[in-house]
């Protein structure tokens, strides 16, 4: 089977007017992509009515055609590459507004005399490179990278940018010699790749959205809410992780920590200061543990902390100086009162104390009721 021009630009229209139907209904599935999703189904629309613009150009007088159906496509690749911003919190409106109006001063000065060159080159090279900055935006998205859609969205815009640089710079040298066969070959190829993009773009990144939403939900179950630390299930599911993967030659301690007399901190300053005590508590011991360490709030007041260590002599001066840096920290009450709160921590190795988790988990358990036993804020070893 085989397709002309006009064939193929009835199936990128048709692709990108079913793409941004399929963006704009997505909005009301993912609320905190909202703006970005409404803004590429604005855009898939706004090319769509490129590609009509471009199919019909003959039909306007000299270079109007042309120049517009060229800006209308621009505006709409401009838009895709705002929303790839937009994604990672970032936004290019000044960038964008100096590549549509040199675009548009283009073809004002030349469009009239140079219509053909301006239409078979240079109105290639923008596209490209807002396909590339586009490629660019999505690649150094870090919160974005871990996810598996990630490198198709990327490709698909680093293709089109390809495609079209080719067009805007090699076509040119190339064309003398190879004449208008070459010429109607380019047109054909680089209407084909648009199709893909039309379909593999928005595809691409309606799955991106997606898993970025699972991936949120994945991350809210694993974490403690008042304190943004894991939850008793992370912990487990990562200790045993950590456990398992270790070398002959590590040392790894369990902390159990207990926030001293929380309740009486309740029920005197109310629980308000009592979340900011854990929310504070969970900040420094973060801190003091360091970001090798495996942390979890386990329960009200309990923390638990997985972590490498040299020694035995290491894992107790992390223990004490968590003792002594919270105690001497103030925390302002719900009504302005000076609140101090103080932490027992218990120490168990694995090993030497324990050979699975449960079992170092309940020696350091045990260490840290003998340490509330003996008169709270320290550290007592199992």
């Amino acid at each position: 089977m085989r397709f002309d021009l006009p064939t193929l630009y009835f199936l990128a229209i048709g692709t990108l007017v079913l793409s941004s139907l399929m963006t704009f209904w997505e909005r009301y599935a993912r609320p905190l992509r909202r703006h970005e999703l409404g803004m590429l189904a604005g855009a898939y629309a706004t090319l769509a009515a490129g590609c009509g613009l471009a199919l019909g150009r003959s039909l306007f007088p000299g270079a109007i055609g042309a120049g517009l159906a060229n800006i209308v496509m621009l505006c709409g690749y401009l838009l895709v590459f705002q929303a790839a911003a937009r994604l990672a919190g970032r936004s290019h409106v000044p960038m964008i507004g100096v590549i549509l109006g040199f675009q548009v001063l283009v073809w004002a000065v030349g469009g009239a005399r140079w219509q053909t060159v301006i239409w078979t080159y240079a109105s290639a090279f923008p596209i490209g490179l807002v396909s590339g900055l586009t490629a660019w935006e999505l690649l150094r998205n870090g919160r974005l990278r871990v996810l598996r859609s990630h490198r198709i969205a990327v490709a698909f815009a680093a293709m089109h940018c390809f495609t079209y640089m080719l067009r805007a710079i090699v076509l040119p040298v190339l064309e003398p010699q190879g004449g208008a066969g070459l010429l109607a070959l380019s047109s054909f190829a680089t209407m084909y790749e648009g199709v893909l993009y039309s379909v593999g773009l928005p595809m691409a990144l309606l799955a991106l959205v997606r898993e970025e939403a699972h991936d949120q939900l994945l991350q809210a179950s694993h974490t403690d809410y008042l304190t943004g630390l894991g939850n008793r299930r992370w912990f487990f599911k990562e200790a045993e992780r950590r456990i398992g993967s270790m070398g002959a030659d590590g040392r790894t301690f369990m902390l159990a920590f207990d926030l001293d007399h929380f309740k009486s901190i309740n029920d005197r300053f109310g629980h308000a200061t009592g979340d900011e005590v854990l929310k504070r508590f969970a900040g420094f011991v973060r801190r003091s543990v360091g970001p090798s360490a495996i942390l979890a709030r386990i329960g009200g007041e309990e923390f638990v902390a997985l972590l490498p260590c040299r020694s035995d002599v290491e894992a107790a001066a992390i223990a004490q100086q968590v003792v002594n840096g919270f105690a001497a920290i103030d925390i302002g009450g719900e009504y302005g009162e000076d609140v101090k709160a103080t932490v027992s921590i218990g120490i168990a190795e694995l090993g030497c104390d324990g050979d699975t988790l449960a079992e170092l988990l309940a020696a350091a358990d045990a260490a840290l009721y003998r340490a509330k036993g003996s008169g709270r804020n320290r550290v007592e070893p199992a």
